[in-house]
């Protein structure tokens, strides 16, 4: 092998990598930067524990608002991470697509703020489900590229790249879920994202493996 050569053997696993790395440290940012939005209770003097426990009482909503958001991103990464071990070769068209995705996960932090601070009215919850959406449509632009020709490994077996794409799938009608059902009944918006695992369970039944 020629010294020229050798850029353009190491370069798609190189490409790969950074851009795996990249957005691994936004989705790690994002998921921290949630929890700087709950912000310690004021609480007068005198400072009795009923004082306390009030305060902490106050802010249910913004730890329940915490919690989903943390394990949404993290279900996301895990998606991101799986759609990336399927890929064996670099392309460019990667770059838009994760990009949008990466600035959809960004954003979470002031959208699960705004939802927790006025928990149960429809414009915050739409906004977050409707955000929800949004990261779903770029999670699949994603998947969609690492998971097909030319970048997916030729090796690996199709049943595994099939499973990625439902599990996109069932994370965009969970949250259109969510989304509907916020827009009719706002504080179960949220709630209805435990609908993602149903959708999943019922994609892998109505569509055939290939």
């Amino acid at each position: 092998m020629q010294d020229g050569d050798t850029p353009h053997a190491v370069a798609p696993a190189h490409g790969l990598e950074r851009m795996a790395f990249f957005s691994d440290a936004v989705f790690a940012i994002a998921i921290t930067l949630l929890v700087i939005e709950i912000h310690v209770p004021h609480v007068a003097a005198p400072y009795t524990d009923q004082a306390f426990l009030q305060g902490l009482a106050k802010l249910l909503p913004n730890f329940i608002g915490f919690f989903v958001s943390f394990f949404a991103i993290g279900l996301f990464w895990i998606g991101h991470h799986r759609a990336f071990a399927c890929a064996r070769h670099w392309s460019p068209k990667l770059f838009g697509p994760n990009l949008l995705l990466l600035s959809a996960i960004a954003a979470m932090p002031f959208f699960t703020a705004f939802a927790s601070e006025y928990y149960g009215h429809r414009v915050p919850a739409a906004f977050y489900c409707g955000w929800m959406v949004l990261i779903s449509i770029f999670n699949i632009l994603v998947q969609r590229i690492l998971t097909a020709p030319p970048v997916v490994d030729e090796h690996i077996p199709a049943e595994q790249p099939r499973l990625i794409r439902l599990r996109g799938l069932a994370a965009l009608l969970g949250s259109l879920t969510a989304f509907v059902t916020s827009l009719f009944v706002p504080p179960l918006g949220q709630v209805m994202l435990i609908t993602i695992p149903l959708w999943r369970l019922l994609l892998v039944r109505i569509i055939p493996a290939r």
